[in-house]
């Protein structure tokens, strides 16, 4: 039940990134970013920042649940687990279609 909940809150996440994204003006995008609008490469390392803290969260659950720590539940340790395997695949994935993303433009002609 507890990994519905992720889910859907990690699902309602990505949907407000998406309109965020979507709500910025064209002519935003061309243009150089405005003081206080977050660019593209702050939004790919807070990205970044946010799977690797779940990557450590995940590790430190699993130490504590190894040493036999109370308190600490395998359900929960599984659930971090998988969490951090999903958001760095998810990451993975967004870093091919950027490399792929560049190698088009690369190729293209002047």
């Amino acid at each position: 039940m507890s990994q519905g909940i992720e889910f859907n809150r990690l699902m309602l996440d990505m949907r407000a990134m998406q309109m965020d994204a979507m709500a910025q003006p064209k002519s935003a995008v061309q243009a150089a970013p405005e003081a206080g609008a977050s660019s593209f490469s702050d939004m790919l390392g807070n990205a970044i920042n946010k799977v690797s803290e779940t990557q450590q969260a995940s590790s430190q659950l699993s130490n504590a649940f190894e040493i036999g720590k109370s308190g600490v539940d395998l359900t929960d340790v599984m659930i971090a687990s998988q969490k951090a395997s999903v958001s760095f695949q998810a990451l993975t994935q967004v870093r091919n279609k950027l490399v792929q993303a560049y190698q088009d433009i690369m190729q293209m002609p002047v």
